[in-house]
């Protein structure tokens, strides 16, 4: 008996215990976690992304070329849709019934409990309407969104634009992107995303049934900060700029101008071009479509994706290699009788001019073909006519140096290496050993097989301004208020030609703007050193091209000017690359108004009747010239520090901050 009344107590002290543990628990759940709280009231939480701006982007003097205007994004959850006007709804949006089932039927599909989008970029305008009766419609939401905005209108192919992530972009994205954001997709935008795009915050807001907000969720104890991008420097100077849009306006073309010092690009223009407003807004769409299907292709970014024979600015370089190959001095001469035999090829000069004996200064300068083609056969031929290859493959090393022939490494997506051909493209052109060097005499002044960007033009010409080297051309200065840069960026690359060579060559240069081929873009009290070309061109007119740097002496700007179908580079080329070479070293532009309003005004544009014919014909030209340049390459471009990594520069520039935030 005694036994069972233990056991008792036993068994009232477990249930006892139990008991204050329940109540304990209760009192903890209720008064002091409020975990569970939280959990009762998630079905009424909702997650509200709070969009960073976007890193702003400004000229080198630190006007802005990009800033964020604010839009608005409607959203809507499948599962929070019930019955409503659906055609007052649409009328405020400004789409059809039909546009509207099938944007929710895709809403649906992608998840029935998940927000997606469902109309992008809303004006304020719109926004301020929609949003007093938004309660009326069930499911939808709206939230304002950054988007770009352009107050010169300018630049852009330089800027590029941003538009709506692509599956592709969310699944490379490791989960950053989601159905709906926003992504560059072009130029700087494409190139530096990384650093601009910032990083997103969430805030949660508590909800009644009819979706209107109540509140900060857990008093913001989930809520993150959206941490704005940084702010790019570019290295464009914008009054050179919009002065080489306006010149080339009507015409196609590009301008390249480079500080030589640095590297940084001045000017980058592509032309004709666009107003980078156009592909904001709910008429992007609309008007991506028309400027696609423009016979102009102003999305092609010229600078950097146009590929042009240099005609006779390659003279330049090509003499520089003789003078360090020994093969000629610069008191070398050459009878000219208006041609030159290669073989039995006879090269002409321009409209069959006899220069009369020319040294190399003054060949240069009055930009004579058969001097430079004596001067291709000596370099091709040093070691015996029949067996070229050693010769060819020295020269074309050394021409690559400058840059022809592979990328620069230029911090902007999709940029082309040009076209510098190898040995192993004329063996397969011509057979092996079927070729001497009257086969590729046009490679002697800027023709034939080379092909090179207006990048690489204005480069050749940092090279020269700077004696032997050059630093690799870049379109930002530096990024945040720490003014970073990428170390690649102050790293000279040598040419391997000795400094006194160059002194004779740009004498030559000097001389065609002061007396020769260019003396009508003489800048009154600037010595500006340049080179004329016009370069064949499959398709009409030759192209008309200069390259020039100025000052002669501490030169502050190269530049490289391609215009198409413009003849001579003397009659447009020319007076546009000495306006914007006035214009950045003085602030004004002194000849006359008259002449300038000429240049400006004229339309160079082919005429669309025969432009779709060409292109057809262009396309299978080009299709066979692959075929037979291609096919060959056996072997890869010529290796430089700049192509070693192939990633977005940007990251280059977050690791760049990081290690200075360390230090």
């Amino acid at each position: 008996m005694n036994k069972f009344f233990e056991r008792r107590y036993v068994i009232g002290g477990v249930f006892i215990t139990i008991i204050l543990i329940l109540l304990a628990r209760l009192f903890y759940i209720q008064i002091v976690d409020d975990k569970y709280l939280l959990y009762a009231n998630s079905n009424v939480n909702r997650k509200i992304i709070q969009f960073p701006d976007r890193g702003p982007i400004l000229d080198r003097n630190g006007k802005i070329l990009v800033q964020n205007s604010l839009v608005y994004d409607i959203s809507v959850t499948p599962k929070d849709v019930k019955p409503f006007d659906t055609l007052e709804f649409c009328k405020l949006i400004g789409i059809d019934k039909a546009e509207f089932d099938k944007r929710l039927l895709k809403a649906e599909k992608y998840s029935h409990v998940l927000q997606s989008p469902f109309e992008q970029q809303l004006s304020p305008q719109l926004y301020a309407s929609l949003q007093e009766r938004l309660s009326e419609f069930p499911g939808f939401t709206v939230d304002p969104h950054p988007v770009r905005t352009y107050p010169d209108s300018t630049a852009a192919q330089f800027l590029g634009y941003i538009s709506e992530v692509k599956d592709v972009d969310i699944k490379n994205s490791g989960g950053y992107y989601r159905p709906g954001d926003y992504i560059g997709s072009t130029g700087v935008e494409k190139a530096y995303e990384n650093v601009l795009r910032g990083q997103r915050g969430v805030k949660n807001m508590m909800v009644d049934s009819r979706g209107i907000q109540k509140g900060s969720y857990a008093n913001g104890a989930y809520d993150t900060v959206a941490v704005p991008g940084e702010r790019l420097t570019s290295s464009l100077e914008i009054n050179i700029q919009k002065l080489g849009e306006k010149l080339m306006q009507n015409k196609v073309g590009s301008i390249v101008a480079i500080e030589p010092s640095t590297g940084e690009i001045l000017a980058f223009v592509s032309s004709p071009t666009y107003d980078p407003n156009l592909m904001v807004g709910r008429e992007r769409g609309n008007n991506a479509a028309k400027l696609y299907n423009d016979p102009y292709s102003p999305f092609l970014v010229r600078p950097i994706q146009a590929y042009y024979r240099p005609g006779s600015s390659f003279k330049p370089l090509s003499a520089l290699i003789a003078l360090q190959a020994g093969i000629i001095t610069p008191e070398t001469t050459y009878n000219c009788p208006g041609y030159y035999w290669a073989g039995n090829r006879k090269i002409s000069c321009y409209n069959h001019e006899a220069h009369g004996t020319v040294n190399l200064s003054s060949a240069v300068a009055v930009s004579c073909n058969g001097y430079f083609s004596m001067v291709f056969e000596r370099i091709m031929n040093a070691a015996g006519r029949k067996d070229i290859l050693p010769a060819f493959s020295s020269w074309r090393e050394n021409v690559a140096k400058f840059g022809l022939g592979r990328k620069l490494g230029l911090d902007m997506p999709n940029e082309k290496r040009g076209n510098l051909p190898t040995a192993q493209n004329y063996d397969k052109m011509y057979n092996r050993g079927g070729w001497r060097s009257s086969t590729i005499i046009p490679l002697a002044i800027g023709q034939g097989e080379l092909d090179a960007t207006p990048l690489q033009l204005a480069n050749i010409e940092c090279t020269i301004a700077n004696h032997g080297y050059y630093y690799l051309p870049h379109l930002i200065k530096s990024i945040g208020t720490r003014n970073v840069v990428r170390p690649e960026d102050t790293v000279k690359h040598n040419v391997g030609i000795s400094g006194q060579y160059f002194e004779p060559v740009i004498d030559g240069m000097q001389a065609v703007v002061d007396h020769g081929t260019a003396a009508a873009s003489k800048i009154p009290g600037i010595v500006m050193c340049g080179k004329t070309g016009t370069a064949d061109n499959t398709h009409g007119k030759p192209n008309s091209v200069f390259v020039a740097f100025a000052p002669r002496d501490h030169p502050r700007i190269a530049i490289a000017v391609v215009v198409e179908n413009g003849g001579q580079g003397a009659n447009w080329a020319a007076p546009i690359a000495s306006y914007l070479v006035e214009k950045y070293l003085t602030g004004t532009i002194s000849r006359p108004q008259d002449e300038f309003n000429r240049i400006m005004n004229a339309n160079l544009l082919p005429d669309l009747s025969t432009y779709y014919q060409h292109n057809k014909k262009r396309a299978q030209l080009d299709s066979l010239k692959k075929s037979r340049l291609d096919s060959a390459r056996k072997i890869g471009p010529v290796k430089s520090a700049s192509n070693k990594n192939k990633r977005d520069p940007s990251v280059k520039y977050l690791a760049a901050i990081k290690q200075k935030e360390n230090e």
